[in-house]
């Protein structure tokens, strides 16, 4: 049969070849597949046959998957033998330079080895009387039995020692110490001697385990010494490597370790023996774990109805009156209908509330059906363009009730293969090899897996830690690689690193630990890349303890705790992870914490999507934090940092709140659509002793309103971080379509609100229920809110200076504050009021333009103080008056102000000096304020305001009143 060359094709088919050539053993399979090309893929078509016996059949080794996935078969059985057999070859490589005899002739000749056996009825009793008789690479057997030495057995001449019959047949009691360069043991079962825990060490030769069983002992090698283990089990058994260049320990299992599994200690020796090299050929030539694609992705993403460009959104405000060529078509007026029979009612506290329908936009129509025939027309068209997020641009419009969270494809994450390629470093740390590798082994229902320390090198690939108490230890200066292990139910923490440990950790599955899935402390630096940290009973990462780190690309969710917690100094780089689902915060930072958060995506964590508290400094940058079931971003008490151009999207509760004692800058943020107010400043600490150097109670106010304070303070230095920041400050935020008011504050602490963009929340603009310092609100946008644009309560501190108030469906500004400076604002098109001035407050309005369509420019109620000097008050319906005072009030002086009424239709004014606001001198621009931008347009027949450009000193703002 074997001299047959090629298959005729009338022959015997292929499947009767196959059964056939399942008989034939190895030696023949190779001559077979030397035949000619049809015969060699013959026998590379038996894989699933004969290729699959002889893997299984081999009594040195077992199933590929083992002890893993045993019953996951192997992509090919041909490849899983080959290589077994190619790694049990390595201990003799070095023989070739060890011949045993030399003679005068050119040709040297190997002496042929022998086999020793040792067993009741055999050659030898003993172990030690085999080796005393064993030369240059002898093969001992050992038959079935138990094998006790009673003293120390020195390995002088490399050996093969092997046990016959199946795994655990021949148990060895001994201490062996191995003198020589190679030595390979296989299929024993070894148990410590009565007078040391050491079953095995080395100091420079190589060793090699295959199906072995390890129990209740020790086992040692140093470098330059190396070892390779494969298909081993170790119960209670603890493995020591000191300085080794290179071990190798493959499909093993660890069980019930009283200490750690596998120690790595020290930096690998540059001293390396004979086999170094073989074991990085070998390694190089087996299949990695590392996938060219990953094939994972735990979230359900529809990428493409929301994947738009960021554009803004356009809401037209429509008042009609009499039909003219010039405008739309009006509404005919209801019979019986009287004049103002449309006019909201007015409460207690002078608030009105607007009885016509929303817009589309949140837009807020101030038309009605009963306007005078002769009334005015007007329309005013918004155009509200807040900061540019760095993440995507789909999250403008309002969320879909039911709908599935969809995310654009520029949040998608990238596979580790994506990852490693753009990051030259990270791929060079996943190709690293050096200390001991770790692979395909299982550490289980122990106290530790692998401990690495004083500057040692690990790597772990595809490994599964289950039911320890921790998994991985890193800790002073040392390096380690995780690539696709799974990291599971550990007591403690999962991975803990420490003093300056780091390296990298990539593709990982994390979850059901006790403690943190990773945990980084005292200056560690891993790269953190593409994992699946999930289903913690705490946190998913810690880092506290000035650590570092850069965590990237990973999906952090369902922890019990925060994603990732950042406290005592730790200062980490987290960027572009997925951070979801937590039952706490998707991240805190706490106690003096830092970090730089950016390009995360943070959603559906049941606490604040970023908690900062207790003197956490972070910079929270350009992130998606939306559908929380709570607040999008929460400082707490003592919170500081910058939390600039993210996008707050869609939370239950509030998009930032600020509580007391922060000091946080909130700077060029989209903040839209969440269910309560979009910024809230709550603040409750009473008395001036509270306040630092004796502030407080006792600040004077000016009618400048001390400007010249903040303002400097913003010119100091470009990173907020670096500067002494001494009062929170919000500005140039889009902060829109909220469901309570755009901005509230209640606190006795000072503020800074300055050059935001407040638009069409579902509630007042700003509210100002307690300020017992001066709260500053400045160069703002205030537009198309459901009701007042600002609402100022009793014995608040506030300054109104340069915002532009515009379309409100309350009025413009409602003040009972008993310290209220409201200077140089356009107040115009609300629909109550322009200025309503409450009883017992104490208010100066000064340099202001104020216009109210429907109602009076400036109504004085009650006993109210007011300084009420030098403003443009434009005329609104033409049987309405300008100024509107209810009783005759002392307290109320009028100076200098200008009242323009109209005389004929054809009557213009101009707002040109200054242009309309707000507008931002240079001396008043943020570090943050050329990121976003504003534009206000208006046309109409009769009446229009026009506001154009942004954030950005080369373009002019331009308003017209006809």
């Amino acid at each position: 049969m074997f001299s047959i060359v090629t298959m005729e094709a009338g022959g015997l088919p292929l499947e009767l070849w196959r059964v056939i050539l399942a008989y034939l053993h190895l030696p023949d399979l190779g001559r077979c597949s030397l035949v000619c090309k049809a015969w060699y893929e013959l026998i590379l078509s038996l894989d699933s046959t004969r290729w699959r016996q002889l893997c299984l059949g081999c009594t040195e080794c077992r199933h590929p998957n083992w002890p893993n996935q045993p019953d996951v078969e192997p992509e090919s059985w041909r490849e899983a033998f080959k290589q077994h057999y190619l790694a049990s070859k390595t201990w003799t490589k070095n023989a070739l330079d060890l011949d045993s005899s030399v003679c005068f002739s050119l040709f040297r000749r190997r002496r042929e080895r022998r086999t020793l056996s040792v067993g009741p009825g055999h050659e030898f009793d003993s172990l030690g009387s085999a080796l005393a008789m064993a030369s240059l690479y002898d093969r001992i057997v050992l038959f079935p039995g138990v094998y006790e030495e009673q003293g120390e057995i020195v390995l002088k001449v490399p050996v093969e020692i092997v046990g016959h019959g199946k795994l655990g047949e021949v148990a060895l009691l001994a201490s062996i110490d191995q003198h020589c360069s190679t030595t390979r043991l296989c299929n024993l079962v070894f148990m410590p001697a009565w007078f040391s825990p050491f079953m095995f060490k080395t100091t420079s030769g190589h060793v090699q385990f295959d199906n072995c069983n390890f129990e209740n002992g020790h086992i040692q090698v140093h470098g330059p010494g190396t070892c390779q283990v494969k298909f081993c089990t170790f119960k209670n058994t603890h493995v020591f490597l000191h300085n080794v260049p290179l071990c190798v320990l493959e499909n093993c299992e660890f069980v019930g370790s009283e200490n750690n599994s596998v120690t790595v200690e020290g930096h690998p020796s540059a001293d390396k023996n004979w086999a170094y090299k073989y074991l990085l050929g070998l390694i190089k030539s087996s299949p990695s774990v590392l996938p060219t694609e990953d094939p994972d992705s735990l979230m359900s993403l529809d990428l493409e109805s929301r994947d738009q460009a960021w554009s803004p959104r356009t809401c037209d405000i429509v008042i009609e009156g009499s039909q003219s060529p010039t405008s739309p078509a009006s509404s005919s007026p209801k019979p019986g209908s009287k004049a103002g029979s449309q006019e909201a009612e007015v409460g207690s506290d002078g608030e009105r509330v607007a009885q016509t329908p929303d817009s589309s936009d949140g837009g807020l129509s101030p038309s009605g059906e009963d306007e005078d025939e002769d009334q005015l027309t007007y329309r005013l068209s918004y155009q509200v363009r807040g900061p540019r997020p760095v993440l995507g641009g789909s999250f403008l419009g309002p969320p879909l009730p039911g709908a599935s969270i969809q995310l654009p494809s520029c949040l998608v994450l990238n596979s580790l293969q994506q990852e490693l390629q753009k990051d030259k470093e990270a791929m060079a740390l996943a190709s690293s090899i050096q200390g001991c590798l770790i692979r395909k082994c299982l550490f289980r229902d122990g106290k530790g897996g692998v401990f690495v320390c004083s500057y040692g090198r690990a790597k772990m690939e595809g490994n599964i830690f289950r039911n320890l108490t921790y998994a991985v230890r890193c800790i002073h200066n040392s390096k380690i690689v995780m690539l696709r292990n799974d990291v599971h139910r550990c007591r403690a923490a999962g991975i803990f690193l420490r003093l300056e440990g780091g390296g990298l950790i990539a593709g990982n599955n994390i979850y059901h630990n006790a403690e943190a899935g990773v945990d980084i402390r005292k200056k560690s630096n891993p790269l953190i890349l593409c994992n699946q940290i999930h289903h913690g009973l705490r946190s998913g990462i810690v880092v506290l303890g000035n650590g570092k780190g850069i965590i990237r690309n990973n999906q952090i969710f369902s922890n019990k705790e925060a994603g990732i917690y950042i406290l005592y100094h730790g200062n980490p780089v987290v960027s572009g992870n997925h951070i979801f689902k937590g039952r706490a915060a998707g991240i805190a930072v706490n106690e003096n914490g830092k970090g730089l958060i950016t390009e995360n995506v943070i959603r559906e964590n049941q606490w604040g999507g970023v908690d900062i508290r207790r003197g956490g400094v972070p910079v929270l940058r350009s992130n998606l934090i939306c559908f929380g079931y709570s607040d999008g971003v929460v400082v707490g008490d003592e919170g500081k940092g910058l939390i600039e151009g993210n996008t707050i999207y869609a939370n239950k509760g509030c998009g930032v709140w600020m509580m007391s004692s922060s000091l946080p800058h909130v700077s060029s943020n989209h903040v839209s659509y969440n269910g309560l107010y979009g910024v809230a400043v709550f603040s409750q600490k009473d008395g001036s002793g509270e306040f630092p150097g004796g502030h407080g109670a006792q600040e004077n106010f000016s009618e400048d309103g001390d400007a010249i304070l903040w303002e400097t303070e913003l010119e100091k230095d470009d990173d907020p971080l670096r500067r002494p920041v001494t009062t929170a400050l919000v500005e140039s935020n889009s902060i829109n379509h909220n469901g309570a008011s755009g901005l509230y504050v209640q606190s006795s602490e000072a503020l800074h609100i300055v050059t935001n963009v407040i638009h069409a929340n579902g509630d007042r603009g700003i509210t100002v229920a307690q300020s017992g310092q001066l709260t500053r609100v400045a160069n703002n946008s205030i537009s198309c809110n459901r009701q007042s644009g600002v609402k100022v309560e009793a014995q608040c501190k506030v300054e109104l200076r340069g915002n532009g108030i515009y379309d409100n469906r309350g009025h413009g500004i409602i003040t009972k504050g008993d310290s209220t400076v409201v200077i140089e604002n356009d107040i115009i098109g609300n629909r109550g009021s322009g200025l309503q001035l409450l009883p017992r407050s104490d208010t100066k309005v000064i340099k202001n333009r104020i216009h109210s369509f429907r109602a009076y420019g400036i109504a004085v109620r009650g006993r109210a103080k007011a300084l009420v000097q030098e403003n443009i008050i434009f005329q609104g319906k033409t049987n309405k008056t300008i100024f509107q005072q209810i009783s005759n009030n002392r307290d109320c002086v009028m100076q200098n102000n200008k009242f323009l009424v109209f005389k004929k239709k054809s009557d213009t004014w101009r707002l040109v000096n200054p242009p309309a606001r707000p507008h931002l001198d240079n001396s008043l621009r943020g570090p943050s304020a050329a990121h976003g931008g504003q534009k206000v347009t208006a046309m109409a027949t009769r009446i229009t305001a026009r506001v154009e450009g942004g954030y950005h000193s080369n373009r002019s703002i331009f308003c017209t009143i006809l």
